[in-house]
């Protein structure tokens, strides 16, 4: 027989009743790449959903709230210290202290007054308590009450020290205190940054059917793939919203333009909170528990709020869980059940979820940003956790002029009668409806404008290699 042409491609027919390969298509051709065989395979129509929850946003719904804001900067005010405290004051006798005196200097503008009476510690020793007999804008001087020479002689050696106001002491028929003590007013400031994304694709293809069914995040399905990738696209800058607020950095380079940042929530404790450097990552247990203490010593000279969420990487949880089970141990290996009503199975559950230390009540949990292979679980050391005080703050609002409670962390969202900036998305072009454009294509337009507000951030801690 010979040969018969159909259009670009050719088949040889076989006398016999047999499948050969020349007879056929073939799908393996670069014309048709995609397919394996000829034959129909065994379809498996969706997609196997290989990492399971994508989206690593949710804490900051966790912890915080969200609340509009019609301005380019929001301030918010928050309580100093009641009582007088200076740390890093030198104690010396320089100058020309009267008998029995010493002067204490590096007290940039303080407020303590003539007739108060001041504890002094330089760390070491047994602390003095002295009475203030004269001051200037950076220096008071001071007489020791239990010893006639001086401070030092007390105890307290001469150098770096710290000193609080405890009270204060006139004799009979003297003039009233000299001055008067103005709280210190502390205000902070953030401003939003404008978030865009974009997704786009032509008017041919949002019409092609694709033979997997396609699953996303947001709920999407269906065998339209244009789906999935606006569906993607959507949860992924949702993400953003959340990480960029966790992430941000005030700008401080001037080739930056008009770009501003924005301070977020690594940034903010790391200016006014408290980092515990190595993580809690001793050579044992025991160093870990140690560890720990000194953090909540720090907590202590704080706000001490008693309860608090420890959002955690996978190793970092992990030490926890190992600190909080050697705790629960004794002789060679063993474990006492008592603490756990005497339940085997709860104690040899060491994923321990809560536990109290001191006075602080701690509630533990894995943060899917720290380990997420796509986000910073990939980055070694840096950031591994980060303590958050639960419960509410009160601040002064400037735009309504009172104190108001509200969370610690919370999200102010741009938003007004005329428009909402929280998370705001429209589609131009010509696919679905009337063109708005003339381009043969769908685009689908994101936009957030929000900023975080950490407020008390002195009562948070991030956990880390951060030096």
């Amino acid at each position: 027989m010979g040969t018969i042409t159909l259009g670009s491609g050719t088949t040889t027919p076989a006398p016999v009743k047999q499948t050969l390969s020349d007879n056929y298509v073939d799908f393996t051709a670069s014309g048709t790449a995609g397919w394996a065989q000829q034959y129909l395979p065994d379809l498996y129509e969706g997609e196997v959903e290989k990492f399971g929850d994508r989206s690593v946003s949710g804490f900051l719904s966790m912890v915080g709230a969200e609340m509009p804001m019609s301005s380019d900067q929001v301030i918010w005010s928050e309580q100093g210290r009641l009582h007088l405290s200076y740390t890093g004051a030198t104690l010396g006798t320089d100058g020309t202290p009267s008998a029995g005196a010493n002067n204490i200097t590096g007290l940039t503008d303080h407020a303590i007054r003539v007739g108060q009476t001041v504890v002094i510690s330089d760390g070491a020793g047994p602390a003095v308590k002295a009475y203030v007999s004269a001051v200037t804008t950076n220096a008071i001087t001071v007489k020791c009450y239990t010893n006639s020479t001086g401070c030092a002689a007390a105890g307290v050696t001469a150098g770096t020290v710290n000193l609080f106001v405890y009270g204060s002491e006139f004799a009979k028929g003297t003039d009233a205190m000299s001055e008067a003590v103005t709280p210190s007013f502390q205000s902070y400031t953030n401003n939003p940054i404008i978030l865009k994304d974009k997704y786009e694709i032509s008017g041919s293809d949002a019409s092609q059917i694709g033979w997997v069914e396609v699953t996303g995040e947001s709920g999407e399905s269906g065998y339209l793939w244009y789906i999935k990738a606006e569906g993607e696209t959507r949860t992924r800058f949702g993400d953003y919203t959340e990480m960029a607020l966790v992430e941000a950095e005030k700008n401080t380079n001037t080739n930056l333009g008009s770009i501003d940042g924005s301070e977020g929530l690594f940034a903010a404790i790391k200016d006014r909170g408290h980092i515990h450097e190595d993580g809690l990552a001793g050579t044992s247990a025991a160093d870990d528990l140690e560890d720990f203490d000194v953090m909540l010593k720090k907590l202590d000279k704080q706000g001490a709020i008693e309860e608090n969420v420890l959002f955690l990487n996978r190793d970092l949880s992990l030490n926890i869980d190992d600190m909080l089970a050697a705790q629960n141990s004794y002789g060679a290996g063993g474990t006492s059940y008592g603490v756990f009503n005497n339940s085997e199975d709860m104690a040899l559950n060491l994923g321990f979820s809560g536990f109290r230390r001191g006075s602080y009540d701690f509630y533990k949990t894995d943060w899917k940003y720290l380990n997420d292979g796509a986000t910073r679980g990939e980055i070694a050391g840096d950031v591994t956790g980060v303590l958050v005080p639960a419960g509410t703050s009160t601040v002064y609002d400037q735009i309504l002029g009172k104190n108001l409670k509200r969370p610690f962390l919370h999200v102010r969202y741009r938003a007004s009668e005329a428009d909402d900036r929280k998370m705001k998305s429209w589609i131009t072009g010509s696919v679905g409806g009337a063109s708005t454009s003339g381009f043969d294509k769908m685009e689908v337009h994101y936009l957030s404008e929000r900023c975080l507000v950490t407020q008390g951030a002195n009562n948070f801690v991030l956990f880390g290699d951060l030096a």
